[in-house]
């Protein structure tokens, strides 16, 4: 099949295009307000299904602008939706998987030709800028490419095995779970969510999932059940059932955790939990500042902090602190900061009223407790009083025990510390509750080799300029955290990743 990661920005830019990319995009932007405000019902069996209750989504970029009323499911529609999905198992399971995979690949091409246009609406529901949102959509199509393949190389994961008789033929056979529940986060809506759902869906799981194209692409009726409402409601209905085989979720270490103690009262079953970071970055006195400065830079502030792999905390080593602080102060100072929907947009807002007051408490805490280098106030100026847009923050002089360094924050606030040993900065990284990802800045191989052996994280980066803590790509660098970051160790978008979402079967016949 020859996997080949989408880059659909690269692409344009490769072929001098970037105004096509831009007016294809803008283009996307004005078709998709012609039907704001639409109702959206719930896809269970198949079927179109309307709740009498429903709740409307507005944009962070402006609350007054209404994208659309959803419908509010009951747990009875939960229910139904369980019911639907294991009744659809029973066939979906025993369909070739090269069957599964025509149909996988069939919507991926779907979604690649309306890029823009989910682009669009991306930007307007979760307000990245252009760039995050159409990187969120080509994630989602090499998610759904790359797990074909997978399965297609693996020949749908069975191998023969050793003879344990002459007379006997062994193989193992990996078989999917059954229903699995899928909870995807607010923050990549097409990647994430398409990732989770297709690696079950093409191993042979049947899905209910909050928050499809697949419908167009071919997929049977109940395979895929989508359902929208209160989180805690359709969350608490699918941890509950025992009708759900597996979990697949994504989103903080508080839901995650509770969600792995009430599954165990219910019975064993799979759980794959990514559940945040704390990211840490170090620069050492052999560092590129300019590097350095620029990696951090989008690592703290791209899509305004809200990404598990964000960059919230660097350790620079005392000689070159000042230099580093410095970089980063000028860049931050000339970073665009509004309306995502605007071409030279940067950082938009943030999600909601919620993470709105978070970023107002923790920058309270960091001119308190602290020194606040630059940032540190939301804007209020003009529109930006309808959204929920605040500055980028860094902050310098916190104890090292600090809950600044020590807390995900998921809001752009940037943690600077200084050290004098380097072993010191490898402990202070691993001091963390969370390993997911962590970057080091360094000339030095010792230093380097160190980091890499040392520092407990699912995802390392050496003096990369593009992002000091972001950015995985999929096939390339697979993305899953170790300790409180994650439970399997196996990252989303690897070779290990799909074997999670089957259980294995030994079959033996005698001849």
């Amino acid at each position: 099949m020859g996997f080949e990661n989408e880059h659909t920005v690269r692409k344009y830019l490769m072929s001098k295009g970037e105004e096509a990319f831009h007016h294809n995009y803008e283009e996307a932007i004005n078709n998709i307000k012609l039907v704001f405000g639409k109702k959206y019902p719930m896809i269970i069996d198949g079927k179109i299904v309307e709740s009498p209750e429903t709740f409307v989504h507005t944009s962070p970029i402006d609350t007054r602008l209404r994208l659309g009323y959803f419908s509010r499911a009951t747990t009875e529609h939960v229910q139904r939706a369980i019911k639907a999905a294991k009744r659809a198992f029973e066939e979906w399971r025993r369909t070739d998987y090269k069957y599964r995979i025509g149909i996988c690949v069939y919507a991926a091409n779907l979604i690649a030709k309306r890029k823009f246009e989910l682009a669009a609406w991306i930007s307007y529901e979760n307000g990245k800028n252009r760039y995050e949102a159409i990187a969120d959509v080509d994630e989602a199509i090499d998610f759904i490419k790359y797990y074909s393949e997978e399965m297609d190389r693996n020949k749908g994961f069975q191998i023969q095995t050793k003879k344990a008789d002459t007379n006997e033929r062994s193989r193992s056979v990996m078989k999917p779970f059954g229903v699995c529940g899928v909870i995807g986060p607010f923050n990549f809506p097409c990647a994430i969510l398409v990732g989770m759902s297709m690696g079950a869906l093409v191993t042979g799981n049947t899905i209910v999932l909050k928050p499809a194209i697949m419908k167009e692409a071919g997929l049977p009726d109940g395979v895929l059940n989508f359902i929208t409402g209160s989180g805690e409601t359709i969350g608490k209905t699918i941890v509950g059932s025992k009708d759900v085989a597996g979990i697949v979720f994504t989103g903080s270490k508080k839901v995650g955790y509770k969600m792995f103690k009430e599954s165990s009262r219910v019975r064993p079953r799979q759980i794959i939990v990514e559940m945040g970071g704390k990211n840490p970055v170090i620069v050492t006195e052999n560092a590129d500042i300019n590097k350095a400065a620029e990696g951090i830079l989008k690592a703290a502030f791209g899509y305004s902090g809200q990404k598990c792999s964000a960059c919230s905390r660097v350790y620079v080593q005392k000689n070159v602190k000042d230099s580093l602080i410095k970089g980063l102060v000028q860049r931050t100072k000339n970073l665009s900061i509004g309306n995502p929907l605007e071409r030279n947009s940067f950082m938009g807002p943030l999600i909601n009223s919620s993470a709105y007051n978070e970023y107002k408490k923790f920058a309270k805490i960091a001119f308190r407790d602290g020194k606040v280098m630059v940032g540190g106030m939301v804007k209020r100026n003009g529109d930006s009083k309808y959204g929920y847009y605040v500055e980028p923050t860094i902050v310098d002089g916190l104890p090292k025990n600090h809950r600044l360094l020590k807390e995900e924050l998921f809001v752009p606030i940037l943690c600077v510390a200084q050290y004098d040993d380097f072993n010191e900065a490898l402990k202070l990284c691993n001091e963390s509750v969370y390993g997911l990802t962590a970057g080091i800045y360094s000339t030095r191989n010792e230093e380097i080799e160190s980091f890499l052996e040392n520092i407990e994280a699912g995802v390392l980066y050496v003096n990369r300029v593009t992002s000091a803590t972001t950015g995985a790509m999929v096939g390339c660098q697979p993305f899953g955290g170790w300790k409180d970051s994650g439970t399997t160790g196996k990252g989303t978008g690897g070779p290990y990743y799909l074997t999670q979402l089957m259980r294995e079967q030994s079959q033996t016949i005698v001849e």
